[in-house]
């Protein structure tokens, strides 16, 4: 039995986490069997919006994302997560005027799957899918994982998509149906083990489907609006933390309107822990 917990505690002690150098670029890295990690994601972004006496003010908006990755088999993983989008008092900003925000109030459950061992391949390759539940809409969402790595420089890209349902019916009773376009791309280069920086980017537009009397030209709380920015991580073995800021570079002299959530830069923290 000591001899037992011996090994249990030497596992517990060498076991490394799988860290995410780029916040919203996945990579194909998935956990090792039987490992399970915690991560939360804290999305920070300053936004517009009209007080209650009607005049505009600054706010800013954020979404939490915690996460339990768990490695099922070899290039394997599953994970759950919960999703939280706090908003802001009502009696200072009115619900209506502010953003909603990509992600809502409900869960996800979501499979990664890298197709063969990390660099047996010219270019690894992964497929990862996700549904999600909030209070507003169901939606289904899938990426192709592309990953190359040059030594100590590795290159990330995800073409992603995804299909939201919302619950709310439109004027004519139809269920609003929309597709999104989120496909990002990112290098990263390990100065040590526990230094990494890189650069990451991502584009979002969204497109409806059978939108009940479409506006005569698109909004721009529609994007596609696309962002780039520096992503830098300190990885200590089982703990690792990533911070990130982007800058929108497409439609730089549009002030966001009211309600979208496309600001001028956006703000994303990840922190994990391999339990």
């Amino acid at each position: 039995m000591k001899n037992v917990l011996l090994v249990l505690a030497a596992a517990a002690g060498t076991a490394s986490a799988n860290p995410r150098a780029l916040p919203f670029t996945y990579t194909t890295d998935t956990l090792a069997p039987g490992q399970v990690e915690f991560e939360q994601t804290v999305d920070l972004v300053p936004l517009r919006a009209l007080d209650s006496n009607g005049q505009t003010v600054s706010y800013l908006a954020s979404q939490f994302l915690t996460e339990f990755e768990i490695g099922v088999r070899d290039r394997l993983e599953l994970a759950l997560y919960l999703t939280f989008v706090p908003t802001v008092n009502a009696n200072v900003i009115e619900s209506q005027d502010q953003a909603i925000m990509p992600e809502g109030n409900g869960a996800k459950q979501r499979i990664r799957y890298t197709f063969a061992p990390l660099g047996e391949w010219p270019v690894d390759v992964g497929v990862y899918g996700e549904l999600s539940e909030s209070e507003h809409e169901l939606e289904l969402e899938g990426k192709i994982l592309l990953q190359r790595r040059f030594g100590k420089l590795r290159v990330d890209a995800n073409l992603w998509a995804e299909y939201e349902l919302y619950f709310a019916r439109q004027a004519d009773g139809s269920i609003q149906r929309d597709v999104v376009l989120n496909p990002t791309v990112g290098a990263t280069y390990e100065i040590s083990p526990k230094l990494s920086v890189g650069v990451d980017s991502w584009l979002r537009g969204e497109y409806p489907t059978n939108l009940y009397m479409p506006p005569a030209t698109r909004p721009f709380a529609l994007g596609p609006e696309y962002y780039v920015g520096p992503a830098v991580m300190m990885s200590f073995g089982k703990i690792w933390w990533t911070v990130a800021a982007y800058a929108r570079v497409t439609d730089i002299d549009e002030t966001p309107p009211v309600g979208s959530y496309f600001g001028r830069v956006w703000f994303r923290t990840m922190f994990g822990y391999n339990l």
